[in-house]
């Protein structure tokens, strides 16, 4: 009997512990099927973003204006956001531009005659008006040698620059680039044999402050004429290079074979 009891004891407890086990699987079942459901729906409800960190690429056609300016002062300046800064400027190019051409000012002479005003000016505050009036001091105007440091690097950096586009443009590995610098330096000597540097200058000075501020103005039409001309300037370069660059290598080749 002592028997028998001992081993329907034993099965259940055997039993109990079948039964605990299976529990805890089917907890566990459903627990990680709500979690799964709850990350599904949670990726219905908030959608991955897209990765930013991919480089987009903005032509220029959709900077505006301003920015392709370079920002700052300069792209106020030229796009008259300031109108009385931009006219001031403006009307001091006009002015110097008229008393060198309009009135046959010479460049020597204005420096004279600058001198003369600013030397009789400090002479008559140095003198005579502090007999009259208790005048501070005349302020002493000197250049610093950090902004004459600064202006030379900047300088530099330009030419450096410049003959860095030249070389390229030089190399011949852009034909268009090429035959558009070719065809711009041809346009200023054609100009600079008309008119004078500074009336060259003094025209660049006001299509810079007026340009800019037109194609701000009508920038879609703008846009589609420079797309029509580019495509012209583009099928030209290419029957160029058909007629007559295309036959260079073939007659270099013609020659190293008759060597």
């Amino acid at each position: 009997m002592a028997d028998n009891v001992a081993v329907e004891h034993k099965s259940s407890i055997v039993d109990s512990a079948k039964e605990e086990i299976t529990e805890s699987f089917h907890d566990d079942d459903s627990s990680s099927s709500s979690d799964s459901d709850v990350k599904h729906n949670a990726k219905k409800d908030f959608p991955v973003p897209p990765n930013r960190n991919k480089a987009q690429t903005v032509s220029w056609k959709e900077k505006p204006v301003h920015t392709l300016l370079g920002g700052g002062d300069v792209a106020d300046l030229l796009l008259w956001r300031n109108k009385k800064k931009s006219a001031s400027v403006l009307g001091f190019a006009t002015l110097i531009w008229s008393l060198f051409e309009m009135i046959e000012y010479h460049l020597l002479s204005l420096l004279c005659h600058i001198l003369i005003i600013v030397l009789g000016v400090q002479f008559l505050w140095s003198n005579t008006l502090n007999f009259i009036y208790k005048c501070p001091q005349f302020p002493q105007v000197a250049l610093k040698e950090d902004t004459v440091l600064e202006v030379a690097s900047l300088l530099r950096l330009e030419i450096n620059n410049a003959l860095e586009v030249l070389r390229e443009t030089a190399s011949g590995k852009d034909l268009k680039e090429f035959l558009a610098v070719i065809a711009g330096l041809w346009i200023v000597s054609i100009a600079g044999s008309c008119c004078s540097l500074l009336t060259l200058v003094y025209t660049c000075f006001v299509l810079l402050h007026t340009v800019p501020l037109l194609y701000e103005r009508h920038r879609d039409k703008a846009d589609e004429f420079f797309e029509k001309a580019g495509a012209e300037l583009k099928k030209q370069c290419e029957g160029l290079q058909e007629k007559v660059l295309s036959r260079v290598p073939s007659i270099a080749s013609k020659d190293k074979k008759i060597a």
